[in-house]
């Protein structure tokens, strides 16, 4: 059986091997053996390193990555587990999704200044209450764009 040299996993995976050597560390990976002073893997390796990266993608520590193996090295994940994480993130989007309507609310807000725009107003208060981690994802941050009915008046300094 062929064995991978540690540069090579590197390479492959997208991935120093100042990385590899971390998770070897944390029990994560193990190599088959050694060449000399350079580790040499399993070519499976590979595909347990992309289970890692798409854990790590999707927000769970290397801990919690380490206990979705069984002993025997193979995925043992619990179904339940995934779906927790697949709502927090409809959570985390429906968050940016208000912050970007938020932002972009900002940059074309019709107000001469932004602390003279109550929507702009009501966006810092509901960031900065406490316990609050910005605008409700249940309730839209930003009203449709007011269309000024007047003309702008320029202002002296």
């Amino acid at each position: 059986m062929t064995h991978l040299d540690i540069a090579d996993v590197a390479r492959r995976a997208a991935v120093p091997a100042s990385t590899l050597r971390f998770y070897e560390e944390k029990g994560l990976i193990a190599p088959a053996g050694r060449r000399g002073l350079r580790r040499q893997y399993d070519p499976s390796v590979l595909e347990r390193l992309a289970l890692i990266a798409l854990g790590r993608t999707a927000g769970f520590s290397l801990d919690e990555i380490a206990g979705m193996f069984a002993p025997d090295g193979r995925p043992q994940i619990d179904r339940g587990v995934l779906t927790a994480k697949a709502d927090e993130l409809d959570r985390r989007i429906r968050e940016l999704g208000v912050l970007r309507d938020s932002l972009r609310h900002a940059a074309a807000c019709p107000a001469p200044r932004h602390l003279e725009c109550p929507t702009f107003r009501r966006l810092l208060d509901e960031a900065t209450a406490p316990g609050r981690r910005g605008p409700s994802a249940d309730r839209p941050a930003v009203s449709p764009p007011v269309r000024r009915t007047e003309p702008r008046i320029a202002r002296k300094p």
